[in-house]
């Protein structure tokens, strides 16, 4: 049955301002205040409410990386995370229709791991800087220049890439995913900041490639002396910055991990030098610490939009397919990932 072919109800299709509206939605209201500029709530309001309405016409589970902005983190999301959580997130979904809101590298690990889904993503130009660094065929010659070497690819690379790995990593458990190659030497890509990091926490040599997140490579370490000496915050880095920037930092950690160490800690003030969103989105978990920026945005994940997601549950849009070839190859490489795991605290 196609559930895009039912007609739903004309405020579905065509979200308005409804005067109950800010009343059934007191408690969200509440958590986004400080999130969100005041006007802006207003606005927001008829989509989450159309949306959320849909969802369940449509039998949707949402899922919503934690670099997306708050009114859908909070708003709409049912399921959040890191890459990684959300990967394991749509193997074991019941929904049979899943709207990813992130970037499409993540949409494509969602269809592979579920391949009898339909997984939409609101914008399919949501991309990746690392993920358009590198190519199937780079990967191809790299495993020709260095034969019987293994290759262990993060997971912001696109399925062809995948593909043509021994395995996924991410940041949580990349250390961990390098080791259980038990090669001497691994070939790590894309990210060269990450696998930086990596080589100084292994033994393994590790090969690298150029990549680099445009959102972390532009982090610079007086950025982060600032913060700390302006307002007295902890520093927590996100291992995709430059080495410069994790040498100052209290704590280097993937998104899940930078949330534990939050929980733990609970400092007065600290600074996340990662995407933005994410800061917003721990705001609400922790009321009581200050979020001293600097952050920078990923123009990629601000792709998503409540408009673009109700888009897509009203007439299915944008449907990801992977070859079942490549999505063969690459589910080989995710589930290699996910049975290695992550560290403990990671």
């Amino acid at each position: 049955m196609n559930v895009f072919a039912t007609p739903v109800a004309p405020e579905l299709a065509r979200p308005r301002w409804r005067d109950e509206l800010p009343t059934q939605y007191a408690e969200l209201g509440q958590r986004l205040e400080p999130l969100l500029p005041c006007l802006e709530w207003p606005l927001h309001l008829p989509w989450i409410d159309a949306i959320n309405r849909l969802k369940v016409e449509r039998g949707a589970t949402i899922m919503a990386h934690s670099y997306q902005s708050p009114e859908i983190f909070h708003g709409v999301a049912d399921l959040t995370g890191d890459s990684l959580a959300l990967a394991q997130a749509a193997s074991r979904c019941e929904s049979n229709l899943i709207v990813l809101c992130g970037v499409h590298f993540m949409a494509e690990s969602a269809k592979i791991l579920a391949p009898e889904k339909t997984v939409l993503i609101p914008d399919p130009e949501a991309g990746c800087s690392l993920a358009s660094s590198i190519t199937a065929d780079d990967v191809r010659a790299l495993r020709a220049r260095h034969p019987g070497v293994p290759v262990v690819s993060y997971v912001n690379t696109s399925a062809a890439v995948k593909a043509q790995s021994d395995a996924c990593c991410t940041s949580a458990n990349a250390v961990d995913v390098v080791e259980a190659m038990g090669a001497d030497r691994v070939i790590f890509l894309p990210d060269r900041f990450l696998g930086q990091h990596v080589a100084r926490q292994t033994r393994v040599e590790l090969i690298l490639w150029h990549g680099q997140c445009e959102v972390h490579e532009k982090f610079t370490a007086a950025q982060a002396r600032h913060a700390r000496e302006r307002f007295d915050a902890r520093l927590v880095a996100h291992p995709e910055c430059p080495p410069e920037v994790l040498a100052e930092a209290d704590f280097v950690g993937s998104t899940s991990a930078m949330a534990g160490w939050l929980e733990r800690e609970q400092p007065p003030r600290v600074a996340l030098i990662t995407e933005c969103s994410m800061a917003d989105n721990l705001r609400a978990r922790f009321p009581a610490t200050q979020f001293i920026k600097p952050c920078n945005l990923c123009p990629h994940m601000q792709k998503i939009t409540l408009q673009n997601i109700h888009a897509a549950l009203l007439h299915g849009r944008h449907a990801v397919e992977v070859p079942a070839d490549v999505a063969a190859g690459a589910r080989r490489a995710l589930q290699r990932m996910l049975a290695v795991g992550r560290r403990p605290g990671a």
